[in-house]
């Protein structure tokens, strides 16, 4: 479907960047569910190739040896109704990648280019039939840029950090506060200052400030500002 205005075609695919502990995941999740769309969790599939590094033993640098690896690595995205599963091969990594190692691991590997490129092209591969909602940090700006819909969700660091930690206490994964802090503020600075695909906010992206709302308060901004849409694109084209 092409923009009215623009001319450009564009995918029928919302995208929720921002940094961590902004809420994107929580309410990309809810936005999905409530557009009967799929919910495309890109930092579980960063996660999911470092966690198969890892257990190859291959250090955070382009080799020949991680090229080989992305090549045959087998990640598989499951949707159900009681959420979506990531397998490698036949094995359920879903909990395994979301331990605090994994998260700091992939914050690493996600510079790489060759993981970049990996994962973005299974991405597009997703999206590129729409009816699609992903989140992340570079997903209005690299891999959908012509998504119809896009927003950029930011918070104050401390509360991000405080929600991570909440999050973590209610996977069962123990966690200090201030080295949660610690941590999101390193791979903020990271993610803003890599060369490749740095987090910032597409220029035709809409910027919400989740710091003193709740997940309710942001979903139903987005789902308005879509459904808004929505009708204006069917009256255009009635």
């Amino acid at each position: 479907m092409k923009d009215s205005i623009s001319g450009k075609k564009l995918l029928d695919v919302v995208t929720i960047d921002g940094p961590g502990g902004s809420g994107k995941s929580t309410v990309a999740r809810e936005v999905a569910v409530r557009l009967g769309y799929t919910f495309l969790d890109t930092g579980a599939m960063y996660r999911a190739v470092a966690y198969a590094a890892m257990r190859s033993g291959l250090p955070v640098v382009e080799s020949r040896v991680l090229a080989q690896l992305l090549k045959t690595l087998d990640i598989r995205m499951m949707y159900a109704k009681k959420g979506m599963s990531i397998f490698i091969g036949q094995e359920d990594v879903t909990t395994r990648i979301r331990q605090p190692d994994i998260s700091r691991l992939s914050s690493d590997f996600s510079t790489l280019k060759s993981v970049r490129a990996f994962c973005a092209k299974r991405q597009r591969r997703i999206g590129i039939a729409g009816n699609v909602v992903a989140e992340g940090r570079d997903m209005g700006t690299v891999v959908f840029p012509d998504a119809r819909w896009k927003f950029f969700l930011t918070a104050d660091p401390r509360e991000r950090a405080e929600r991570r930690w909440r999050e973590d206490r209610e996977r069962g994964i123990k966690s200090n506060l201030n080295d949660v802090y610690r941590n999101l503020v390193g791979r903020d600075h990271q993610d803003a200052h890599r060369s490749i695909s740095p987090l910032q906010p597409a220029p035709d992206a809409q910027l919400i400030d989740t710091t003193h709302l709740s997940v309710s308060q942001v979903v139903e901004f987005i789902i308005g500002d879509i459904r808004t849409d929505q009708e204006k694109i069917f009256f255009e084209n009635a």
